[in-house]
């Protein structure tokens, strides 16, 4: 009896401790107030599917409490008692017809998104998307924009309602590469090109992370992501391209030994920086484009490739083992 009375009296603060605890995962909520198609779309699939799950949840934990309360061993117990009782045809139909249909219609939809949601899939659009290759460090991101020939670590600008191809790899341990309103995530995996589309319906400022556990300094690998108008954007590469700093192989190879970083700009990136970061693994094979890999990544990378002087310009025929990092 005292320790009933013990747990009832703990009970209001054990509910506390949880609120408290689940309010420390805040952060996941901004899925579910996404700003870009993608997002939406992700946002759309959780909310659907968790839907579908109540439907059968709510019914089993309400039919378990009635049940226990229903048929408690209490003197003057009125519930009917029927040891002989063994089958009925209604509760069977009922119980296996109905999460039988649930079931099916969440695989229909899930089936349905996941080919909507297919990270290379380009986003329709009357813009041209805009590139930004992304390579994850120990424990910094290095985003570097071919089209403008700058780069930014921890720190990504793109203007909004424009679709954005992100060519994805690692030149550190795999991480993930999460956006969380929107969308995503996505592996970054060395010797592995990736591609994701995404893309910012409003101006504003979004939380960037890495989402895999990569060390002593993961919880530092977060970025800011700043949507913008274009005019905007193109001050922002233009401002960029006249800090003083430039990327070199010399200084990218300092930036990627382990360490944290804050944000830096850099006004010009070495040529094929990208494809000989992928490249940097493969030890003799073939590029490898995974879950997400298009064939336009693996053209981007023999692309920048081919503008190294040292690089065969056979690329069908490329040994990746005898590419080495110009210094």
């Amino acid at each position: 009896m005292k320790k009933r009375k013990l747990v009832q009296a703990l009970l209001p603060f054990m509910m506390i401790a949880i609120v408290v605890l689940l309010a420390g995962c805040s952060d996941q909520a901004m899925v579910l107030d996404p700003k870009g198609p993608v997002g939406a779309q992700q946002r759309d699939l959780i909310v659907l599917s968790t839907v579908l799950c109540t439907i059968i949840l709510v019914p089993v934990l309400a039919l378990t409490a009635w049940i226990v309360w229903r048929y408690r061993d209490k003197e003057g117990n009125k519930a009917s008692y029927r040891p002989n009782w063994s089958h009925s045809t209604t509760l069977e139909v009922v119980w296996w017809a109905i999460p039988i249909i649930i079931i099916a219609t969440l695989a229909v939809v899930t089936i349905k998104y996941t080919h909507a949601l297919e990270p290379s899939k380009p986003l329709k659009s009357n813009k041209p998307p805009v590139t930004i290759q992304v390579t994850s460090l120990d424990w910094k991101w290095l985003f570097t924009y071919p089209e403008q020939g700058i780069a930014t670590v921890n720190y990504l600008q793109i203007p909004e309602d424009t679709p954005i191809k992100f060519e994805l790899t690692s030149d550190a341990p795999m991480n993930s590469f999460w956006v969380p309103q929107l969308g995503g995530q996505i592996y970054t995996m060395s010797g592995m090109a990736m591609t994701l589309y995404l893309q910012a319906d409003e101006i504003g400022h979004y939380f960037g992370t890495g989402a895999n556990f990569s060390g002593a300094h993961f919880a530092d690998m977060t970025f800011d992501v700043n949507a913008t108008s274009q005019k905007d954007f193109d001050d922002f590469v233009a401002k960029t391209k006249k800090v003083p700093a430039k990327l070199t192989m010399e200084s990218y190879e300092a930036l990627a030994k382990p360490g944290t970083t804050g944000v830096q700009y850099f006004s010009s990136i070495p040529d094929g920086l990208f494809g000989k970061i992928v490249t940097k693994y493969t030890n003799g094979q073939s590029i490898h484009s995974g879950h997400g890999g298009t064939e336009s990544t693996k053209e981007t990378i023999n692309k920048s490739q081919s503008t190294d002087k040292n690089a065969p310009m056979d690329h069908s025929q490329m040994d990746h083992s005898q590419m080495k990092m110009t210094k």
